[in-house]
């Protein structure tokens, strides 16, 4: 009997509430290897109306059968979950159909069926099915999709778009504002820190687009492409430029703060809040990369010491913001910690046993994960809420 005193054994239609509680109670079954019995209350539950309630249990019955040694079976029954409208149950179903038919030999087909899996897959398993088909591809002969494959399980196969065309734009920018002085295109980007006090708020991103000088520019262009590609491939590139815009107002806010009225201009704020996504996502998230995205990551606290000494110390006498250094390092630090990775596999994922969707916790619940992804939200929002009360609470100093 289950607790709405409903008896399962009998036929007829079940209600969801008894439904549910018997796939709660075929998942422990499962859990502890009571295949039979399990199987017996998922077909139970096989041909309830809600299709992401017969998908979670067609596919709870394909692993018992597999786990019966029927596995014939068990790949009809994960193959009937894909013919449903499609489910939570539908990506891990069609993950299973491809591991069966790859023991089976039938690569052709099982390569058919991760590339299904590859439309349905979240961003943390996407390399890990990447590199499966880099495999199969390899062993049916096709070497140029193989190496696809296997590039796009590095994390490889993007171009930084957003990267070239931020260098693109600022080098255009910049050195129209150099040329043309009397223009007044670099008043209107700068830092000016009275007007953006009175209301002008793209002050606090604008200044990326201006340089002191052609060296100034040559220097943060350089650093931007060696950082920017790393960041944008493990993000993607809306997230990316999202980072770079918010880290750029934040070093604009710290020179706002802490430097007095003297303008400033130049994206270094922006790239150490780059270097400070890297520093704190490597730490926090272990992003699985390429060698040469490891090799930056390696170094990126190095750089960010020596370039903070430089700037506080060796080269004192410069014109150089430190307090934009710091507020965009800061930003980026919290973001990196804060953003996971999702165009790149990180290491945790590989430690984490997926949740089968048989399970009511998957298929079943309600805005299940809703509460971290709530969190993570939250958590990044709080950037552009500080900014904006830093911008406010300090416009007494300049009006």
């Amino acid at each position: 009997m289950t607790a709405t005193g409903a008896d399962p054994s009998q036929p007829g239609p079940l209600d969801r509430a008894t439904a549910e509680a018997l796939l709660t109670r075929a998942d422990e079954l499962l859990a502890t290897s009571q295949y039979q019995a399990a199987l017996a209350l998922y077909g139970r539950v096989v041909g309830f109306p809600e299709a992401r309630v017969t998908a979670a249990a067609l596919y709870g019955s394909g692993e018992c059968l597999y786990r019966l040694d029927q596995d014939g079976q068990a790949l009809a029954q994960w193959q009937a979950v894909t013919r449903l409208p499609e489910t939570p149950s539908t990506y891990p179903a069609w993950r299973q159909i491809a591991a069966a038919l790859v023991r089976a030999g039938e690569l052709r087909r099982a390569l058919d069926a991760y590339r299904e899996a590859d439309k349905r897959a979240p961003a943390q398993d996407k390399a890990e099915i990447a590199a499966r088909l880099g495999w199969l591809s390899k062993e049916l002969g096709d070497q140029r999709a193989a190496g696809r494959y296997f590039a796009r399980s590095r994390g490889a196969d993007a171009v930084p778009f957003v990267t070239y065309a931020i260098i693109g734009v600022t080098a255009v920018v910049s050195l129209v504002a150099l040329q043309a002085e009397q223009s007044g295109l670099f008043e209107l980007l700068w830092l000016d820190k009275p007007a953006l006090a009175e209301g002008e708020w793209w002050r606090l991103v604008s200044p990326v687009l201006v340089h002191a000088s052609v060296l100034h520019l040559l220097f943060n262009m350089y650093a931007l492409w060696i950082f920017g590609p790393v960041v944008e491939q493990m993000y993607g590139p809306w997230r990316y430029l999202l980072i770079y815009a918010l880290t750029a107002a934040a070093g604009s806010l710290a020179s706002y703060l802490f430097t007095g009225p003297t303008p400033s201009v130049g994206a270094s704020g922006a790239i150490f809040g780059l270097m400070g996504v890297l520093l704190a996502a490597n730490r926090a998230h272990r992003p699985v990369m390429d060698r040469r995205a490891r090799f930056v990551m390696g170094q990126v606290g190095v750089i960010i010491v020596v370039n903070l000494l430089l700037g506080f110390g060796l080269m004192g006498g410069l014109a150089i913001d430190n307090a934009a250094h710091v507020g965009g390092l800061v930003a980026g630090l919290w973001l990196g910690f804060v953003m996971r990775p999702g165009r790149v596999a990180t290491l945790a994922s590989y430690w984490q046993m997926p949740r089968t969707p048989g399970q009511p916790a998957e298929p079943l619940a309600q805005g299940g994960g809703r509460g971290v992804s709530f969190a993570r939200a939250a958590a990044v929002l709080l950037v552009p809420v500080v900014i904006v009360a830093g911008v406010v609470l300090g416009a007494s100093a300049y009006v």
